[in-house]
């Protein structure tokens, strides 16, 4: 009786302990007894930037470049002169999306272009202390618009509404409204590159790097600080964005977090006001003083 007893006792605790490892395996292993996914994750891959074409020389002293993409061509500002001297060498230069420039002196009697921005057909260039808009059938000079107290205009950008464009001298943000110049922004510190999104918001480059402006309290929301005194900026979705700076760095940055894609200071070549080409994901960098167009391929 006592040997019956014993062995069965012994199964007994032969069946719970064999249970338990079975519970244990499953608690550590199986990720459906659990709902945890106990695999690791793989870590982005870091984005690529790869030249794919770049055009000769020609483009003498290149600080803007604007894909347009109803004519499919792209425009490229020359100030060939001073950078801030009215001397009337600026011109604007007509490329092809594969760098064939085919229309090198497309529009001239300009100083010294630089931010460009496209609506409803006309070409807006800030040139010095003026806005100056053009008729992209034909490649005319329309109209001028002067700033009274501009100093160094720069960038330029669009709502689909209306024209904003930046001074850098004065920190101060303009706007072109039926017709009319007004002040839209200011106080801020060697501002630059202007960008709006899909949902109409306004994001700026300044001294304090890339920011979201509220012209509701005029408040400032920053993106990112590490990237200060960038040039060109390009918006892609809501958490990603293209910045240069003149220096020679053009930086990705997404979901706040900055990633060098370019460094050409070594070489002295400048990337001033960069454009994009969603369709071939080209970045289209204009080197200033080397007179070139460059562009890259980006994946991220």
């Amino acid at each position: 009786m006592r040997k019956i007893l014993a062995i069965a006792l012994f199964s007994a605790a032969l069946q719970a302990c064999s249970e338990g490892q079975k519970s244990d395996t499953a608690a550590a292993g199986d990720s459906t007894a659990t709902g945890e996914d106990t695999t690791a994750t793989a870590a982005a891959p870091a984005p690529t930037f790869q030249k794919v074409w770049e055009t000769d020389t020609v483009l003498t002293t290149v600080e803007s470049t604007l894909y347009d993409p109803a004519a499919g061509v792209i425009y490229a500002s020359n100030i060939e002169g001073h950078h801030s001297k009215k001397d009337k060498k600026g011109s604007i230069s007509k490329l092809k999306p594969d760098g064939t420039i085919t229309g090198l002196k497309w529009v001239t009697g300009l100083n010294a272009p630089k931010g460009m921005a496209l609506l409803n057909g006309k070409l807006y260039v800030t040139d010095i202390d003026e806005l100056v808009e053009i008729n992209v059938t034909g490649g005319k000079i329309a109209k001028r618009y002067p700033v009274a107290g501009a100093k160094f205009l720069n960038d330029a950008a669009t709502d689909g509404v209306h024209i904003y464009f930046s001074d850098s001298e004065t920190g101060k943000v303009h706007r072109l409204a039926e017709g009319k110049v007004s002040l839209f922004a200011e106080g801020f510190t060697g501002i630059n590159g202007l960008s709006f999104n899909d949902k109409d918001e306004l994001f700026v480059l300044d001294g304090k790097g890339l920011r979201k402006y509220n012209p509701a309290d005029k408040s400032s929301q920053p993106v990112n600080e590490v990237v200060t005194g960038g040039d060109g900026l390009v918006i892609i979705d809501d958490s990603t964005y293209i910045a240069s700076r003149w220096q020679g760095e053009i930086y990705l940055v997404k979901n706040g977090k900055e990633h060098l894609l370019l460094d050409t200071k070594a070489d002295t070549s400048n990337t001033a006001d960069i454009d994009y080409i969603p369709a071939q994901k080209l970045v289209l960098v204009p080197t200033f003083l080397k007179n070139r167009v460059v562009a890259y391929k980006l994946d991220y």
